[in-house]
């Protein structure tokens, strides 16, 4: 396989785009599983490209995992329009795989309001402090701790040293294709990382807890320019295993979105 999260199989299957995963999507959790942030870009595609208008863009993306993506096999994306508009739209994305059964069945589902623009360059402003520049930003070598997957196709740069208190911050750059031989646009960029927040904003020992977020949602203000992405995070915890991370997302020049993440929170088996 290339160096890309997935490759276009077949554009014009009955069931959907078909696609085949590498092994750059594999979790961090199993590897028999895809990270949450290649499904999300993936889906994010699908958004973007169901009956494309240039007059419009993404505001806001919810992705609901609907359980582990398997890393092998055939993958099917296809979208639709929910709900038409002059200005206002809604588009869903689905991402099936083989069941038990063998069928296509769903495993990750997006939705997206896409809205008409405007210009308004003088109403530009975001309340979220900027991250500090990327020269600050130290890599932790995260590849050494596995074997090939997710963490393998990116550039990741710590602000703020992992599992400290406050919000974490990072620098990260996908260093792959989404899908081989494609330009990845800047809604595809952002969300090949945003589900990245998670991680960045626990508070858990990952060799005592597991933290999975079963959804993403990012609403985005401006779109992202350039390669790399910011993440700051936190992650408030309840009393009943389940917690929320908030944070934003940035380009170099500033923020761009606000994320949230429901997370299951588990004591790692054995402990």
């Amino acid at each position: 396989m290339s160096d890309s999260y997935y490759e276009l199989i077949d554009s014009a299957d009955p069931v959907g785009e078909r696609f085949a995963a590498t092994d750059l999507v594999r979790s961090t959790w199993s590897a028999t599983i895809q990270h949450g942030a290649p499904v999300s870009a993936l889906l994010v595609r699908g958004l973007e490209r169901c009956e494309a208008r240039p007059d419009t863009r993404l505001s806001r993306v919810m992705i609901d995992l609907l359980g582990g993506v398997p890393a092998e096999g055939d993958l099917w994306v296809r979208s639709r329009i929910e709900r038409a508009g002059r200005q206002i739209e809604l588009v869903g994305a689905e991402m099936l795989a083989r069941g038990p059964d063998g069928e296509p069945r769903a495993v990750a589902k997006a939705s997206g309001w896409r809205l008409k623009t405007i210009d308004t360059p003088t109403l530009l402003q975001a309340s979220a402090p900027p991250l500090r520049p990327l020269r600050e930003a130290r890599s932790r070598d995260m590849k050494k701790d596995w074997d090939r997957n997710y963490v393998h196709s990116l550039d990741w740069r710590w602000l703020t040293k992992p599992l400290s208190e406050g919000p974490g911050e990072s620098w990260i750059k996908p260093e792959v294709d989404l899908v081989n031989g494609e330009t990845m646009t800047p809604l595809e960029r952002l969300f090949a990382v945003a589900d990245d927040a998670n991680g960045i904003g626990t508070k858990l020992d990952p060799r005592k807890w597991t933290f999975m977020n079963t959804d993403l949602v990012v609403h985005i203000h401006r779109l992202p320019v350039g390669e790399w992405i910011g993440i700051r995070a936190d992650t408030n915890y309840g009393p009943d295993g389940i917690a929320t991370t908030i944070g934003s997302l940035f380009d170099e020049t500033g923020a761009v979105a606000g994320i949230q993440q429901s997370v299951l929170v588990r004591p790692m088996p054995g402990r």
